[in-house]
Formats: structure tokens, sequence, C-alpha cells
């Protein structure tokens, strides 16, 4: 007897080995397939899937030996349509390849995986309201439960503020970029920008110049806060910010006026704070260029700990940022508010990473 697939499954899965009947299409078999194949109920079979307890082992054996030789896989949007529950969490992210986003959004996939969650990702150019509205619109049509903002820039908040979606959205960006109606997490940038900063003074140096970041980055600004904050509390000078961007390229420019400075006996830093790592690589290539060693004639702190950061020449001391803790906090904060409760976010401390690039000031004479 051929079983008809039931809309109540939620579930279906390979075709079956003993194929169609002539002149029948193909198909896929459903949860009722299997139940008669393991000699079990449809409920057993869902308590199964489901992992619950009140199923006895050998009972268990039988459903899951049935799965293997018909090949049963789980249809997601079947199921969705069902229980109202997708178990997809949509996340928003840039198109740039920048270490810190890219390094949260497979944070955030991970962490959903490992909690049997699938994620369905949207990535955007420019974080115009238009833009966003289109990608929450469709992770609406989606029946999303939740969504992951990973929120770079001054435009996110914005874009975000202007759409009232009706799940809860965990907005992962520096604490200055709170919106109201969502979930704020973040790791805190001006700690760890304290963190490098209260390194290098406590080896002596007295004071730290600053290579920024684009400031339209909530985490450039807030590096930027905590930099200046941090020398001020010691009461060491506050140098004049450099605002740079986030390449190497740019950290070699920049780089290579500070070689000047520094061989020609002028006010040129004995220790360079640079906003992440890829700016610290550029920097250390313009003092080796200029004839300048690091830490000897000039310490130098990164920021993010990307890989390889341990085998610059020599190896860089850096902020290193809990990607996979943020990513398992956000989906923790989303599961909570699809349960029904009221999580008000949290703030990550960084760590400090201390290598071979930073030492005690000595001139370059």
């Amino acid at each position: 007897m051929t079983v008809e697939p039931s809309a109540s499954d939620g579930l279906t899965a390979e075709p079956s080995a003993t194929g169609p009947a002539p002149g029948r299409p193909r198909r896929r078999p459903a949860m009722a397939d299997v139940a008669a194949r393991a000699g079990v109920s449809h409920q057993t079979v869902s308590r199964v899937l489901n992992g619950s307890p009140r199923v006895a082992p050998e009972t268990r054996e039988r459903v899951v030996q049935a799965i293997r030789e018909l090949g049963y896989r789980r249809n997601i949007a079947a199921r969705a349509l069902v229980t109202a529950r997708s178990a997809t969490l949509g996340v928003i992210t840039t198109s740039s390849a920048l270490y810190g986003p890219t390094s949260t959004l497979v944070a955030v996939e991970e962490a959903a995986r490992e909690q049997g969650w699938f994620t369905s990702v949207a990535t955007i150019g420019a974080y115009d309201a238009e833009s966003v509205d289109h990608v929450l619109e469709h992770f609406m049509s989606q029946a999303v439960e939740g969504v992951v903002v990973i929120a770079p820039q001054d435009d996110v908040g914005r874009a975000v503020a202007a759409f009232d979606a009706p799940i809860p959205v965990v907005l992962i960006a520096a604490r200055e970029s709170a919106v109201e109606r969502t979930i704020p997490l973040a790791v805190d940038q001006g700690v760890g920008a304290g963190l490098a900063v209260g390194h290098l003074l406590d080896l002596g140096h007295e004071s730290v110049l600053h290579v920024a970041g684009p400031q339209d980055f909530f985490d450039a600004r807030q590096r930027v806060a905590g930099w200046r904050a941090a020398l001020e509390d010691r009461g060491a000078p506050v140098p004049e910010l450099v605002v740079a961007d986030w390449s190497a390229g740019r950290g070699y420019e920049v780089g290579r006026g500070l070689a000047e400075r520094i061989t020609a006996g002028d006010d040129g830093p004995t220790a360079v704070f640079a906003a992440n790592d890829e700016l610290a690589l550029g920097l250390a290539r313009a003092f080796w260029e200029a004839g300048l060693r690091v830490p000897e004639d000039v310490s130098l702190v990164g920021f993010d700990d990307i890989q390889g950061a341990d085998q610059f020449i020599p190896p860089l001391t850096t902020i290193r940022q809990p990607f996979a803790e943020l990513g398992r906090r956000s989906v923790e904060l989303l599961f909570d508010a699809v349960a029904g409760k009221s999580p008000s976010g949290a703030l990550i401390a960084p760590e400090l990473v201390v290598r071979a690039s930073t030492a005690p000031p000595r001139r370059h004479p």
C-alpha cells in the first residue's frame, strides 16, 4: 500500500528505496512511512526525532534504523507551516571582508547550528533604511524567529530603528549605538583600548599614539574614547589622533610619516596603538623599511588578534576579541527573547595578548 505524505508531518525524506508505483511521481517518504517500517506510531517517531526520553532504547533503535533505510530527512519548511516555528535566525551583516564582522558572522552561525537552529544570512553593501527594510521584510516572509544585526557603522542603528520588527532583534555593536526595541550586545571596545594603553604605559612609555579606524564606525570611536581616557587617567600626554581606515596599506602610509619623525629625533612616538591588526601590519613594514626596530625603537599594539598575528615579525601584541563568545551570547539572547523572557543585553570583555612587539622604550640612535 502506498502511503501519501501527510502535511501534519512537517517532515519528509529522500525517496524510498522501493521506488514509486508505476505511473506515479517519485515522492519523499513521510513520517508515516517511517512509523510503518518500524512498527510504531506516528507519535513515537516524532518523539525520537525530537530527542524525547520517553522512548524505550530498543524502540528508538528500530525507528533510527527505519530512518536510515528510507533515507528520511526533516523538511524544515513544512514543519514551520505546521508548528509556526521555523527554528531559523536571520543575520544581517556587511558585504565587506573586514575581519570583525566576518568573524562575528561565523561565530553566530556556528552557535545557532550547535543549538539545532539554522541561519538565513543577508549581506548588504549599504546600511540605508531602504536596504535594511527590504532585508527585514524578507526575513519576516521566511518566518525567522529572531534577527541578529552585525552593526559596524552609524547608518545601521538609524536603519534598524526605522523598522519596527515584530520579532526580537539583537544588535551587535558598540554600546553607544543602542537602538530602542533591540537587544544590545558588544565587545567592550573602550576596555580593550584601555588594556593596550595601560600595557604600554606600564612598560615605561610616556605616552601612546593612536592610529584610529574610520570614525563612522562605532568600534573605532569607542577605541579612541578608551585610548584617550586611559591616557588621561594616568596623567599621560594625549598626542594628536591619527585617523586612518582599516587597511594595511593605509597603515603603511601612516607608518612612513611616523618613521620620519622618529628617525629625525623629532617628537616621534615610542609606542603606537593601532585600531586593528591590519593597520599594525602596515605600520610594521614602514618601520622596518626605515631601519626602525620593533619593539626596540617603537612598540606596537594591534586590535582583533587576527589569524596569523602571532606570525608577524615580531609577533604582534594585540587585543583579542572573543568572537566565539559573542556568537554564543547573541544566540542565547535571542533564544531567551523567543521564549518570552526580557534579556537586557550584554557587554563582553576583550583580552590583552602580549607578544614580542612591545618592550620598554629605547630611542633610535
